[in-house]
């Protein structure tokens, strides 16, 4: 369907307006709430491609458009494709299995946005004396260097014997990172073989899974890597 007489059959089906449909008009003085999704042809010759409520679509000549809507559609350009989602090396590993302290659990978690730069990795445990003095530390340095920072992201890797002492270690010290599951974390560290002979350790790595540094415990090196 190509005629003025389409947008009278899309009238007849319109629903409340939402931000993806807008009203557009013919030349009869009818107004409809469409999608454009596509505009072709060229010069006074195109045609916009429509989307109605229902999901089925309609082709539009220019001409048969009011004088404001034709200009409208003469203008149209399509939106920008989204900018892909940065990826890495270690997402087989990691989408899926991050948890995050929530309250008093650990609860399954998503990164909102993955990192643009850098993975800081910490392995840690909570039965290791040195992590329990520097864990606080790590804390506050990444509860003011990751606010408005999405050029990096901590994952804690843990060596602790089971869930329970990884969670328990996780609310006693208030972690704010994701965390790998504990049931991944051999998996992570077999795949990943990031030469760590003790903890705590902090390991930071680009998204090729290139070693930046091994060592992020000197925070003041680390800050200026991650600012």
């Amino acid at each position: 369907m190509n005629s003025p007489i389409c947008l009278s059959i899309a009238l007849s089906l319109v629903l409340p307006l939402s931000a993806a449909f807008e009203k557009w008009t013919n030349k009869d003085g009818k107004t409809a709430e469409l999608e454009l999704m596509e505009v072709t042809g060229e010069g006074d010759r195109k045609s916009g491609t429509f989307k109605m409520r229902n999901g089925r679509q309609v082709v539009i000549k220019m001409e048969d458009l009011s004088e404001e809507d034709s200009k409208r559609l003469d203008a149209w350009v399509p939106a920008p494709a989204p900018e892909p989602e940065n990826t890495s090396v270690f997402d087989d590993v990691l989408d899926g299995n991050l948890v995050i302290l929530d309250g008093k659990k650990l609860k399954k978690h998503t990164l909102e946005t993955k990192p643009a730069k850098y993975y800081v990795f910490y392995y840690t445990a909570s039965w290791c004396p040195p992590c329990q003095a520097f864990t606080p530390s790590l804390v506050d340095f990444y509860n003011k260097q990751k606010k408005g920072n999405d050029d990096f992201e901590f994952v804690l890797i843990t060596s602790d014997r089971d869930g329970d002492a990884m969670e328990g270690y996780a609310k006693d010290k208030k972690m704010p990172w994701p965390q790998l599951k504990h049931s991944k974390a051999d998996t992570f560290k077999s795949k990943f073989k990031h030469g760590v002979t003790g903890i705590p350790s902090v390991i930071v790595c680009d998204l090729e899974g290139r070693v930046i540094t091994a060592n992020g415990r000197d925070l003041s090196a680390l800050k200026e890597i991650l600012k």
